[in-house]
């Protein structure tokens, strides 16, 4: 374990390789403060330098302390909940009344899915797409997330089966506690959570439009140069937190005692969860288990346009550490490059291999019908695969195999064969084949309607430039590029949304009747697949 001179200068190496506005990191060892580096600025145009005490939008992170709220009320409830009788069907009773009939009887879903993301709901933030937002446009808890609810009537998988990040999920839960309560979600988690663990200045602020001065959050690069990033959507539950590095200290040294008490809800957390089917899963109650190396580690990020925030906890080793940057840099990856520092466990290193030619292009999976593109990465021996939302790379172990820690793959010829470790998927995807059928006398181009979400899609173009649309209950949507992939598969770009980062490419499928002629599409991208468009 490296000393406190080595670990201020493995922090002194962030800000030259994540570069950006400003940035904020520290390292805890057994629950105290070993290291801490701030640089930047929190507004370039006024020169007002990042300090410690500087408040940013921790986003998803919330999620954990939504979860942490969730065990003590059950475990500790309020005298007015006590009154009422039996703390469990409270919950449970008020979930049902909160949904649509249909996501909860004879589902199997439950709260615990929820908090596990094991519920098979499509992510909204994704769906907002196929609703008609804009990337800039306004989006309320209490006017636009009703008409969300009332729409969410299927799954894109079984309940307990996967995993699927899905924010919907804890917008639920939260609304399911304040319901529960009869209280407002923020003064429950200062007053329970917040308070305990010393995070004097960290507030729930669902407005991204209304956040803490003084700092900004910005988007772009240094070549394209950094513009303040417009957020102009509320969120409560799936994210919402505002905290300094001060707070997220204090939350890294009341964590660390917590584990300590096996008690506790956070030691409660740590022993992990499995699917339906009895394999380990990798993600319970607001906390993601990464292995480094044999390192055992529980964390978290969070995203917003301008802010990326990560924070992680290697249990054993007693090792903290936290990273904000109020620009769009991989927190993720910094974390991870100085947890290993310390821990000096370096990345693994692979040969590097000559792809089989066979890798490149793009496929489909027969079950989910989503697409998979597979490109040759920057330094050979590595492929980068889009699937998810944001590009993957795997490391070859010999010409037709690659892996990463999440996922192993393989390629026989035109078969892809992927196992998603921590989503408890196995797929297996053909290759598509460009051919001139998608594009024969432009029959795709015109309007689509799903009846299910109360969406309508246009589409508009010919000699194969297509342009695709939505109109739904939050407006108009931008029209975006579509790209063609092969046979009756397309993709419909998406490199901007609401929430950060955005779904990424979504895969439309055509399908055709006896003649030929184009009868409607199946949408889908990682967050949210499975939507059926007939023509109209």
């Amino acid at each position: 374990m490296a000393d406190k001179q080595t670990v201020q200068q493995i922090l002194d190496t962030i800000p030259l390789r994540y570069r950006g506005p400003g940035g904020a990191a520290a390292v805890l060892k057994d629950g105290e403060l070993i290291g801490q580096r701030v640089w930047g600025y929190a507004d370039v145009d006024q020169r007002i330098p990042l300090t410690p005490e500087i408040r940013m939008p921790i986003c998803s992170i919330t999620k954990q302390f939504v979860c942490a709220l969730l065990i003590d009320l059950q475990r500790n409830p309020t005298p007015a909940m006590l009154a009422k009788g039996d703390i469990h069907s409270q919950f449970t009773d008020e979930f049902r009344e909160l949904v649509r009939p249909e996501l909860t009887q004879d589902t199997g879903l439950t709260l615990d899915n929820l908090c596990d993301m094991q519920s098979g709901l499509r992510d909204y933030w994704a769906m907002t797409t196929l609703w008609g937002t804009k990337p800039e446009d306004e989006f309320l808890v209490e006017r636009d997330c009703p008409p969300m609810v009332d729409r969410t009537t299927s799954f894109h998988f079984k309940p307990g089966t996967e995993f699927s990040y899905c924010n919907v999920n804890f917008y639920l839960v939260a609304r399911v506690i304040e319901r529960v309560t009869g209280e407002t979600l923020g003064k429950l988690l200062a007053e329970r959570i917040l308070e305990p663990a010393g995070m004097k200045t960290a507030f729930l602020c669902p407005d991204n439009a209304k956040l803490p001065p003084p700092c900004l959050g910005y988007e772009g690069t240094e070549d394209t140069g950094f513009v303040p990033a417009l957020n102009r959507m509320e969120w409560s539950g799936d994210a919402g937190l505002t905290a300094s590095l001060i707070d997220m200290i204090a939350w890294e040294r009341h964590l660390d005692g917590l584990f300590a008490d096996s008690g506790s809800w956070y030691h409660k957390v740590a022993q992990g969860t499995t699917y339906s089917d009895g394999t380990p899963a990798d993600y319970h109650y607001g906390m993601s288990r990464i292995s480094l190396d044999g390192v055992v580690t529980l964390g978290h990020g969070g995203a917003l346009r301008g802010y990326r925030i990560h924070r992680r906890h290697a249990l054993h080793e007693r090792l903290s550490v936290v990273v904000m940057f109020n620009h769009d840099a991989a927190a993720d990856a910094a974390v991870e490059d100085i947890m290993r520092a310390i821990l000096n466990k370096p990345k693994p290193v692979y040969a590097p291999v000559e792809p089989s030619s066979a890798w490149i292009g793009s496929f489909l999976d027969p079950e989910t019908q989503l697409s998979i593109t597979v490109t040759k990465g920057s330094i050979t021996g590595e492929l980068v695969v889009a699937y998810e939302g944001s590009p993957e790379t795997i490391k070859l172990t010999d010409a037709i195999h690659g892996e990463n820690p999440s996922i192993s793959a393989s390629i026989d010829e035109d078969i892809l064969h992927m196992h998603r470790i921590s989503e408890n998927r196995k797929l297996v995807a053909r290759r598509l084949v460009p051919n001139d059928t998608s594009f024969k006398n432009n029959l795709i181009p015109g309007d689509y309607e799903c009846e299910e979400i109360k969406s309508v899609f246009h589409c508009v173009g010919e000699a194969g430039m297509l342009y695709g649309s939505f109109d739904g209950y939050l407006g108009q949507g931008t029209a975006t590029a579509m790209k063609y992939l092969g046979d009756d598969v397309w993709a419909l770009r998406n490199p901007r949304g609401l929430d950060a980062p955005a779904p990424g490419d979504w895969t439309v499928v055509f399908h055709r009747d006896e003649s030929g002629a184009i009868i409607g599409f199946k949408i889908g991208c990682w967050l949210a697949r499975g939507i059926d468009f007939i023509k109209v």
